[in-house]
């Protein structure tokens, strides 16, 4: 295994010197350490394609063994590490024993995931820089993880991963990857293959999992190797040490495998060339290479030129890694019959390797935090001045843990989010009983009713992610706030409810005209089961629905603003009832909810009085009966909420304060000093705000304030408790008259709006 300890910055005698950081060198030399990097990483995966092919005949721990004895051959040859240097004390020599142990685990792990998985998913998930990693964990685990940009490598990286594990078909390397489930080559590939059992996975898959776990451990050797490298005189010398140890370490271990195992290698002889390219593409030159590079250039440059190449080399050889020795070794261990195509690229390799590329660039490129100042000159003293904008200071990304937490003590806090949480909990609950149980006795019933209420439960948590994020705080692009996202759910959940009783009613209509024979032993008890989980819900979101949340409440801020004799005078967000659904009622988003609950409901009733009558009377068409009744009774309680949802998400005058608005407008007109209005728009723009703007035009020596505080004491009884009024000066109309309209056009036009009549569609004709 390559060991990379950010390479001899530290490095003392023997340890072949080296600065205290990167050594700034110009560009134009700069390029052939970076072609001597993605020439050496190419070469890497060469070597791990020819390890692959090594590993079919050679046991893993013999395999490693003999890897740390050519390395630490050549590393005592030319590093001297016994000769040169300081004296290793005892203590020393303890800390080095066990960085050898640790070693030989991570190689362990990698060597034996590579077995598993095959080289190219090794090389893609592996062969990550440490920077990378530990980029990711800073995102995942801390409150300091670099912004968006690196929250969406961390994404990226995730994708990844959870591709090779759920995309990966490879049937091929599946069957490779068979052993007989008792029988394996030693007690260390028996132990591991259970454990991989027991996870449940197949075996490639299982080494994927093992590839990350050994990443991670990667990433933690290195920087433990760092700190003792600076005590032991430089990351080579210590390099040096650990593999002599190493193979001290390991030999009785393969003394013990060649007397008790059979070995499947006819000539050791023929390895040699092989096992010398190993030893040399991947320990060897990768690890002095990276410490050549790591000193001449930054270590986030290293990590985004060396990640690309391995990762490109990992795709092109698995379609066309072929080598004379490589089919001596698969005829070595290998039926004639069995195909020779290993490597196979699936869809899931491909998009994984796509966003490794993606979020290796990302997380391995520096932190932008603290390079948005502009200098804009020099104090007396000659300090530097910069000017940060506001965006410098905002917070940083919150961890994962973090973010879970601060969103669970918010989800708990309102009633309407509290009570959507805990049915999720209890929808969950009854889910995985039913899951397990049809597992158990083999029920398919009661697998694919389980997996019915998992996709109920998607309706649950985008409910509860609306109810959160309505609560989040306005943002400067998103001045508004959150609240119409509760609108926005309640219209999707009212779609999916749709689409759902579409397929219903026309299953329900074939099965009509072929009732098809049904086993109703399970439907039963599943349908009790699933009516009382359901009848809670009903219950909770009943209440809720019911429950009038009263008036709305802001906050009171009021201003004035004076330009050119035309002033904006914001209103107090006072107090307003509503009596419509949207505004005194439950909202959108929990009348989504309240939906979804009801219609689940209503299956369970319809399962349940359809198999009384299949049991009874033998009446099969009672199930498709049942079924279009029901599809019929969500459609038509569902068109309401869709409906509803349209009108507010089109910006329509919300209907219970049509009559209100038409009389407050009328009582705006007769204000004393206020000549005219127009462009009067009033909107809903949550379940509890609705907002309005108008424009009022006034005579000179009339007060403003007087006729704001009128005209918004006339409009909040009317309902709007977010107002916005534009106040316009005789002096505005006759300034604006050289410009365009006229002030007498503009009185004219707006006595002419008067003049229409208010229809109650909530239109104006003339």
């Amino acid at each position: 295994m390559e060991e990379k300890y950010g390479a001899d910055a530290l490095a003392g005698p023997g340890g072949g010197g080296g600065g205290l950081g990167p050594v700034d060198v110009p560009s134009a030399r700069l390029t052939k350490y970076i072609v001597l990097l993605c020439f050496t990483k190419c070469l890497k995966a060469v070597g791990l394609f020819e390890s692959y092919d090594l590993l079919k005949t050679v046991h893993v721990v013999q395999f490693i063994f003999i890897l740390k004895l050519g390395t630490a051959f050549f590393m005592v040859l030319f590093q001297k590490p016994f000769s040169s240097g300081k004296t290793i004390t005892k203590h020393q020599w303890i800390k080095i024993f066990k960085h050898a142990v640790a070693g030989c685990i991570i190689s362990l792990l990698w060597f034996f995931g590579l077995t598993l998985c095959g080289p190219l998913r090794t090389l893609l998930l592996f062969e990550h820089s440490d920077i990378v990693v530990i980029s990711l964990l800073s995102v995942l685990f801390t409150s300091s993880g670099g912004g968006p940009a690196k929250t969406r490598g961390a994404a990226f990286f995730i994708i990844a991963v959870i591709c090779l594990l759920l995309f990966d078909n490879d049937d091929l390397l599946a069957k490779m990857a068979e052993h007989p489930e008792g029988h394996h080559d030693s007690a260390l590939t028996h132990m591991l293959y259970t454990a991989i059992a027991f996870l449940g996975v197949a075996d490639h898959k299982g080494g994927v999992l093992l590839l990350v776990l050994a990443l991670c451990c990667k990433v933690g050797f290195h920087a433990a190797s760092r700190k003792l490298s600076i005590d032991v005189g430089g990351a080579k010398r210590l390099q040096a040490l650990s593999q002599v140890v190493s193979v001290l370490l390991l030999c009785p271990w393969v003394i013990v495998l060649s007397v008790t195992k059979e070995s499947k290698v006819e000539s050791w002889f023929s390895l040699i060339m092989p096992f010398t390219t190993v030893i040399f593409f991947v320990m060897i030159l990768d690890f002095y290479v990276d410490s050549i590079c790591s000193v001449k250039m930054e270590v986030s440059k290293c990590a985004r030129y060396g990640s690309f190449p391995i990762l490109i080399s990992a795709l092109l050889l698995g379609n066309f890694w072929t080598h004379p020795i490589t089919d001596q070794l698969r005829t070595m261990n290998r039926a004639t019959h069995q195909e020779s195509t290993e490597h196979v690229l699936s869809g899931g390799v491909v998009v994984s390797a796509v966003f490794f590329v993606l979020s290796a660039n990302i997380l391995s490129s520096p932190s932008k935090r603290g390079q948005k100042g502009t200098l804009i000159g020099y104090s007396p003293e000659g300090t530097p001045l910069y000017n940060f904008m506001g965006d410098a200071f905002q917070h940083s990304s919150q961890s994962v843990p973090r973010f879970i937490k601060e969103s669970l003590k918010q989800i708990l806090e309102e009633s309407d989010s509290r009570q959507i949480f805990y049915f999720l909990c209890l929808n969950l609950l009854f889910t995985f009983v039913e899951l397990f149980y049809g597992v158990l006795t083999n029920s398919l019933g009661l697998i694919s009713d389980g997996f019915h209420m998992l996709f109920d439960c998607s309706a649950l948590v985008m409910g509860l992610f609306a109810a959160l994020m309505s609560r989040w705080k306005a943002t400067r692009i998103f001045s508004y706030g959150y609240g119409r996202i509760e609108i926005l759910s309640g219209f999707i959940n009212g779609l999916f409810l749709i689409v759902i009783a579409f397929f219903v009613f026309m299953e329900s209509v074939a099965r009509l005209i072929d009732p098809p024979e049904l086993d109703t032993n399970m439907l039963t008890p599943v349908s009790v089961g699933g009516l009382i989980v359901n009848l809670i819900g009903i219950c909770a979101f009943s209440q809720a629905h019911s429950h009038s949340h009263g008036p709305s409440q802001g906050s009171c801020h009021s201003s004035d603003h004076s330009h050119s004799h035309h002033t904006h005078g914001h209103s107090d967000h006072g107090h307003g009832h509503s009596h419509g659904f949207l505004g005194g009622g439950m909202n959108a988003n929990m009348r989504g909810v309240f939906l979804h609950v009801l219609a689940d409901t209503l299956g369970s009733i319809g399962v349940i009085v359809s198999t009384i009558l299949i049991e009874q009377f033998g009446w099969f068409i009672a199930d498709p009966l049942c079924s279009l009744f029901i599809a019929v009774l969500i459609f038509l309680s569902v068109v309401p909420l869709i409906k509803d949802a349209c009108q507010v998400l089109l910006l329509r005058l919300p209907p219970e304060h049509e009559k209100e608005l038409h009389i407050a407008l009328e009582k705006i007109q007769k204000i004393e000093g206020l000549i005219s209005y127009r462009d009067p728009h009033f909107w809903r723009h949550s379940a509890s705000i609705v907002a309005g703007t108008i424009h009022i035009q006034v005579t000179s020596d009339v007060l403003e304030q007087r006729i704001v505080q009128q005209v918004t004491g006339v409009l909040k009884d009317a309902g709007i408790n977010n107002l916005t009024i534009q106040v316009e000066k005789e002096a505005y109309f006759q300034h604006m008259s050289g410009l365009s309209t006229g002030f007498h056009d503009v009185l004219a036009m707006t006595k002419q709006m008067e003049s229409m009549k208010y229809c109650k569609d909530g239109t104006y004709i003339m």
